[in-house]
């Protein structure tokens, strides 16, 4: 026992050693949250008010989860410590359960969002929901501090959680843009909201890294207890830096009121979802935005959480690929902001024409992806894109729906942003098992922005934009 212990935390150690010249990485300078409150600067970037900056200072909670857990740390813990004695064995086993637990969490909250999203546009919930979701993945991410090794199943299972729990909490988080901002804020909010949430991303996973190359600063054993000890540091992260928008953003005010009990109100809420898809089709353009949103989007989720379980599996060392991962963060600050003022040039859907062809090209790049310089290259390619893509895909869709029904569409929204993601997931689960290699899923992403742009060009965003404000003016 002593041996297998001693074992393990050589091999995590090995995967998560940072190079010697960490201390030589060039922390940004940038202004801490607090400092938003400089007018001056907050103008310029679109959180001039305090419930604007609130509500982008979740995208700065939230986005620790998402790179510490999802993307950097957690999968190489998971691959190495919790999968210790299986990959022995078969050296894609971690990637494979990774994927196939993706896939059933964001299978949960795609079926979950729409359904919650009709409650919360018929009685003033959004912000209770959103703290439901918060608080359940905090408590996964906590739960983390009592993995270890060969503890797959729990790893999993906690992984899931905290899954549902950080996208279920978007849903409701992405609803309050339209009802906060108004119609000509929305893409500068949208993209400083992701500006945030990287260099909140990028400071964490800096931290969290020297904290797992030298776990002696806290006295605490290895590397191991380390890693687990900085997945409790994102929780708490979390938690600090989401409260301004419970203190500083009100609930919305619900146009369609109900004094219904929970039963007549959940039954209400199937029958909306109902009604939910059967409206969608009088928004034609949403529609068609929506379906272009879910085949391009499954790319940018799939290159997103999968990057280094592929990196991995081309045999590059982990140290060099968190190095790039930090790039990435820091690249797509000024990238994201960058994308927000072209957008206001060249238009939110012009702007998202030049994400996905990068990303097409970050796509078929990968392919052929043999060294750790190419990993870099890739990685500064989609530190470009990927606040961009994003941020402006949610702010050009609050354009075009109703502001009274935004929770519902939102909860569509979230349904197609999720069934997009299991997609990837799904894809590299199943390509994992068949061929024992997921370089071929990698190449097939790049159809998914091909196509995702096709249909994107038969959006006319003006007609989706004056459709809505009539049916918000009715």
């Amino acid at each position: 026992m002593a041996f297998r212990q001693k074992s393990h935390q050589a091999s995590f150690r090995r995967e998560l050693n940072a190079p010697e010249n960490w201390g030589q990485l060039v922390w940004p300078q940038f202004s801490i949250p607090g400092s938003l409150s400089d007018v001056g600067l907050s103008e310029k970037i679109g959180l001039g008010r305090p419930e604007l900056r609130a509500w982008a200072l979740y995208d700065w909670a939230n986005s620790a989860f998402i790179t510490v857990i999802v993307t950097a740390i957690f999968p190489i813990y998971y691959r190495t410590v919790a999968n210790q004695s299986d990959i022995k064995l078969d050296p894609h086993v971690a990637g494979e359960r990774l994927a196939f637990t993706t896939t059933i969490a964001l299978a949960i909250i795609a079926v979950l969002a729409p359904i919650l999203g009709a409650i919360a546009d018929t009685a003033p919930v959004k912000k209770k929901f959103l703290a439901f979701f918060m608080a359940l993945g905090v408590c996964a991410t906590l739960g983390m501090l009592t993995l270890g090794p060969d503890r797959w199943i729990l790893a999993s299972v906690l992984f899931g959680l905290g899954n549902i729990g950080a996208m279920g909490s978007f849903v409701f988080y992405d609803s309050l843009l339209p009802h906060i901002a108004e119609h000509d804020e929305v893409d500068r909010v949208s993209t400083a909201g992701y500006a945030l949430g990287y260099i909140s991303g990028g400071i964490v996973l800096l931290l969290c890294i020297q904290l797992v190359k030298h776990p002696g600063m806290l006295g605490l054993a290895d590397a191991e207890v380390a890693s687990r000890v900085s997945f409790a540091f994102v929780a708490i992260w979390w938690v600090a830096f989401a409260l301004p928008l419970f203190r500083k953003v009100p609930e919305p005010a619900i146009v369609r009121t109900t004094s219904r009990g929970t039963v007549a109100l959940i039954r209400s809420s199937f029958a909306g979802l109902k009604e939910t898809f059967a409206e969608l089709r009088k928004y034609k353009q949403a529609s068609i935005f929506l379906l272009a949103f879910l085949i391009y989007n499954d790319g940018v989720g799939t290159i997103i959480r999968f990057a280094v379980i592929y990196g991995e599996e081309k045999q590059l060392e982990s140290s060099a690929m968190i190095t790039a991962i930090v790039l990435v963060q820091f690249v797509g600050i000024p990238a994201t902001f960058a994308f927000g003022q072209v957008a206001s040039k060249l238009s939110a859907k012009m702007s998202i024409y030049i994400c996905l062809v990068v990303y097409c090209g970050v796509s078929v790049l990968g392919y052929f992806m043999t060294t750790t310089t190419h990993f870099f290259l890739l990685a500064g390619l989609v530190g470009l894109v990927q606040g961009g893509v994003q941020a402006l895909s949610r702010s050009l869709f609050a354009t075009l729906i109703p502001k009274h029904k935004s929770s519902e569409f939102f909860g569509l929204f979230a349904v197609f942003e999720k069934f997009a993601g299991i997609l990837g997931p799904l894809l590299f689960a199943v390509v994992i098992s068949l061929t024992g290699s997921s370089s071929p899923a990698i190449l097939a992403i790049s159809a998914f922005f091909a196509i995702g742009a096709l249909l994107l060009s038969r959006v006319d965003v003006a007609e989706g934009q004056r459709q809505a404000r009539e049916s918000a003016a009715e």
